[in-house]
């Protein structure tokens, strides 16, 4: 009997502590707000709040609004699959961060590994434009028939020339690891003499 009040006690001290502990995880996020707040050490969070004087919309400053550039896409592909651009051209400001998306399908009745190789025109403009994300930099597998669709992000640099209005960007689509076909074999030319 006195040891099943004991353990009526300890799973009471149990219940008690457990409760406990959830309120204090519960109000760790509160704390941890004011906290900061009286603290002002959470500087990471200061855009979240409204600061007097402050813009609410911030603007890149790197964006050169007096020059608009016309980038084209193009894209060829090596071997029975298609590929394109969802556009084939748009306007942007140099410093202006833009998406143009590039749909793939694979049209063989096998899975295919394939990867994408950029190219740019004209040629000097290629150290100016910037992809922070693309496809090219992957490989990727598509099954018989599967369709995908992958983004182009990037941003023109604003120290490109200011003569070149127009970039375009063209991609190649090729299969990896699959069979390439032979060179042909040229004939061969037997040369004989005209008679004398």
């Amino acid at each position: 009997m006195n040891l099943r009040l004991e353990n009526f006690r300890m799973v009471r001290k149990l219940v008690v502590v457990t409760a406990g502990m959830f309120a204090f995880g519960y109000a760790l996020v509160p704390i941890y707000n004011a906290i900061c707040e009286m603290t002002g050490i959470n500087v990471l969070a200061i855009g979240e709040r409204d600061i007097p004087g402050a813009k609410s919309n911030v603007t890149n400053t790197q964006v050169d609004v007096s020059r608009t550039i016309t980038v084209e896409f193009d894209a060829n592909s090596r071997g029975p699959w298609e590929f394109k651009p969802e556009k084939r051209s748009m306007q942007v400001h140099p410093g202006q961060m833009a998406t143009v998306m590039y749909e793939f399908q694979n049209m063989q009745n096998r899975k295919m590994s394939a990867q994408a190789i950029p190219s740019y025109a004209p040629q000097q403009a290629s150290p100016y434009f910037n992809k922070v994300e693309c496809f090219c930099f992957n490989q990727y597998t598509l099954e018989p028939g599967e369709k995908k669709a992958w983004p182009v992000v990037f941003v023109i640099d604003p120290k490109l020339s200011k003569d070149v209005t127009t970039i375009t960007l063209s991609y190649t689509f090729f299969e990896v690891g699959g069979k390439v076909p032979a060179a042909p074999v040229a004939a061969a030319v037997v040369k004989t003499k005209a008679p004398a």
